[in-house]
């Protein structure tokens, strides 16, 4: 019997000489040692098959072969006559992952992340794998600050040739900056630069936002954060030579250092526009730059220039232009003139717009939005103006617009837009609590993209101790192709002042109307509408004697025809996550003469929104009403404006302002003036959340009317606070505690409120 046997693949590859194989051809291939690999598997990588000559070039590469595997620790090949044996011992499975000591991150998140690295219950076990999951556990917390984590790794083995593999983490503390030096400066002092850097070390709130916690990558924005500062302020040579990141021997602090040069200061020698003027002429393309001789140099400037320029040659279709400021360095002088190269190129065209993401919002809703159609000339507002109207639906969260040239073609594009669904459908609820209402709640259900169509339809239950309502509502945005809209209300409203501050009555209205809206521009709409309404009144015996009189005059119930007239206007950047723009609408109510009550109701309201920065927007927004009586009659008590609480002066119980009757109730007024102010900005450590947002604001307002019975329940009120403003699967949530700024003896203070799906 003849009897080759081979080493391995070691002795193979590295000794010297090596047991040389008399060549046979192979009659029959027998495997053995295997447990779970299929024998036709290991066929499959042999590189001989019966008939073939066995010799040593077939034998090394067959032991390459099957090493390369990863099946196998062993392998070896064995010849008993014509018949090749091949001879296996196989390589452990993992039985168990198990990570023990983990309070950071969630298990089943590390367990997903050693999966990409080869190691999962199941898979060959293989000692390469457990090192880089190692690596990969030590690396997740390293990312978070905790370099002093320590991972201990224990394999078990098992019967039937598998292993338990576990980690047992020590998770540390984090470590944290305790120092940031910059060396090098001159013009700025280190708590300036500082105060353009995302790190810090530990402070007040740095427990929050993890600033204090080291980071390559915030590293990496901080210095490109300084780097702009100097180049904005003229310091066109400035560098970073060099940055240190040392770590303490315990692994809990960290000191960094920038090693920068400043350079000289910079200011601009001349301004130069060449190239083609058949699109733009020098004389516009130099009112499009920002930046002027005498002034210091500054990046962003010229960089704002440029896409000025381009932006306005995207108007007229030049979607390619390029635009370049070439500079001119005096250094001797510390001079830099520039010269802005413009070549417009060929114009351009949309081909086609692409649209994903709309899972369920059908294309036409979308495409009906977009100004920026397919055959027509590129134009970069018409871009804008698209993606801004689609931000006002509301029915995403996020909208991406790009374009990309079509391939084998010069003047066309496709437009590429990717939007992402948020939920257009919510139960509302809101609160508030007093010494007086305790806890007022009311609810409805909204659907304002009724099975993608971009129609709403809403349904409201209300049920506080002063309104209860039950309504439905439908609107159609396009009920004719131009963008005119049609809309239905049905409602019932039972109106209970006598459990809260308002003066002691009910009403109960049946009503049903239907409106219209015109647009006039993209931005503006006139609205019109009619509806029809009967009310009842209740008196009780503290209503006051004016209520008594209108009663005895007029009957307790009466009918109305009512005519809406109004007008909006819309420029905001988003109705989710407004930064600026404008939202305003004007409305006049009107009985018509042949109503039994003759009446007027005028209101204003005015929103207005500015980008401090990239995270502070100013918003201010202002309401006006004008009521009254005409043809000989007065204006209806229960049509009477009233101010406090949420959505106008907080701080202060709903309804509460303005004239009050003798037993201290609210009477309302026939004139509104509400004011507020507030300053807009991200949670701390969340500056990316869009749907999420703090706010410091102040209020004011005043009713005004006639009759008030108590004394110094006239005059503005004004309250200070703090609010939050989510918007939540369920509905967008705005919380808010304030305090009075000038509280009246007769004042009634409500700190807290919250409302959950609806916001002024």
């Amino acid at each position: 019997m003849n009897l080759i046997k081979l080493a391995g693949l070691f002795a193979l590859l590295y000794s010297t000489s090596v047991m040389a194989i008399e060549p046979f051809t192979i009659k029959d291939i027998r495997v053995e040692g295997i447990q779970r690999t299929e024998p036709g598997t290991v066929f499959s990588y042999l590189p001989v098959k019966v008939g073939d000559t066995m010799d040593d070039e077939h034998a090394t590469a067959s032991l390459h072969a099957l090493f390369a595997t990863g099946f196998f620790k062993d392998v070896e090949l064995k010849a008993e006559g014509s018949v090749l044996i091949v001879v296996v011992k196989e390589r452990p499975t993992v039985a168990s992952v198990e990570i023990n000591g983990v309070k950071d991150f969630p298990k089943s998140q590390l367990l997903d992340n050693l999966k990409y690295v080869g190691l999962a219950e199941g898979r060959i076990f293989d000692k390469s794998a457990l090192e880089k999951s190692e690596n990969e556990l030590k690396r997740q917390y390293i990312a978070r600050g905790k370099y002093s984590v320590v991972v201990k790794t224990t394999v078990k083995d098992l019967e039937r040739n598998r292993v338990a593999v576990s980690f047992n983490v020590e998770e540390g503390s984090a470590s944290k900056i305790r120092l940031i030096n910059i060396v090098g400066n001159k013009a700025y002092s280190e708590k300036d630069l500082l105060d353009t850097m995302q790190l810090t070390t530990p402070g007040w709130f740095s427990w929050f936002s993890k600033n204090d916690q080291y980071s390559k990558q915030k590293l990496s924005a901080d210095m490109e954060s300084l780097r702009t500062f100097y180049m904005n302020s003229g310091y066109m040579d400035f560098t970073i030579e060099s940055t240190q990141v040392s770590i303490s021997p315990d692994k809990k602090d960290i000191f960094i250092t920038l090693n920068i040069s400043e350079g000289d200061k910079y200011t601009v020698s001349d301004i130069k526009v060449a190239g083609t003027q058949a699109v733009l002429s020098h004389e516009e393309m130099r009112k499009l730059i920002g930046i002027q001789p005498g002034d210091v140099f500054s990046r962003d400037a010229i960089t704002e220039s440029t896409r000025k320029i381009g932006e306005r040659l995207g108007e007229e279709g030049y979607a390619f232009a390029n635009v370049n400021a070439a500079p001119e360095i005096d250094k001797a002088k510390h001079q830099v003139a520039f010269t802005f190269v413009v070549d417009p190129l060929q114009r351009a065209y949309i081909r086609r717009i692409n649209i994903t993401g709309n899972d369920k919002t059908r294309d036409e809703v979308i495409r009906r939005e977009f100004r920026q159609m397919e055959g027509g000339w590129f134009a970069t507002s018409k871009i804008k103006k698209s993606k801004q109207r689609l931000d006002r639906l509301g029915f995403f969260s996020d909208v991406n617009v790009d374009t990309s040239p079509v391939q084998g073609t010069g003047d066309q594009l496709d437009l590429n837009l990717k939007v992402a669904e948020r939920s257009t459908g919510n139960f509302s609820i809101g609160a508030g609590y007093s010494s007086l209402e305790k806890l007022t709640l009311m609810a409805g259900v909204t659907q304002s993209n009724v099975f993608g169509t971009g129609n709403s339809l809403s349904t409201q239950i209300n049920t506080s101790k002063l309104n209860q309502v039950y309504s439905v509502s439908y609107t159609n945005p396009y009920y004719t192709d131009d963008g005119i809209s049609r809309g239905f209300d049905v409602y019932k409203r039972r109106t209970n002042a006598t459990q809260i501050t308002v003066s002691q009555y009910t009403s109960d209205t049946y009503g049903a109307g239907v409106r219209y809206g015109v647009p006039i521009t993209d931005d503006q709409m006139f609205h019109y509408g009619l509806s029809f309404e009967q009310t009842t009144i209740g008196l009780t015996s503290l209503s006051p004697q004016r209520f008594v009189d209108y009663i005895n005059t007029f009957g307790p119930t009466n009918r109305n025809e009512l005519g809406t007239i109004g007008w909006s206007q819309d420029t905001r950047d988003s109705a989710i996550f407004t930064t600026e723009g404008v939202m305003q609408n004007s409305y006049i109510e009107l009985s018509i003469p042949s109503s039994d009550q003759r009446y007027y109701k005028w209101t204003y309201q005015n929103q207005w929104f500015h980008p401090l920065s990239r995270s502070f927007t100013l918003m201010t927004n202002a309401n006006f009403g004008v009521a009254g009586g005409y043809g000989g009659m007065p204006l209806p008590f229960f049509k009477n404006f009233y101010a406090g609480g949420v959505g106008s002066v907080r701080g202060y119980d709903p309804n509460s302002l303005g004239p009050r009757d003798i037993n201290n109730y609210s009477l309302g007024g026939n004139k509104l003036a509400v004011g507020n102010i507030e300053l807009l900005f991200p949670m701390p450590g969340m500056e990316k959340e869009k749907s999420l947002r703090l706010s410091a604001f102040l209020d004011g307002g005043e009713i005004f009317g006639s009759g008030g019975q108590v004394p110094g329940t006239d005059g503005m009120r004004y309250s200070t606070g703090l609010a939050l403003t989510w918007f939540s699967p369920a509905g967008p949530l705005k919380l808010s505690w304030a305090r009075p700024l000038n509280k009246q003896p007769q004042d009634k203070i409500q700190n807290l409120q919250f409302t959950l799906g609806s916001m002024f």
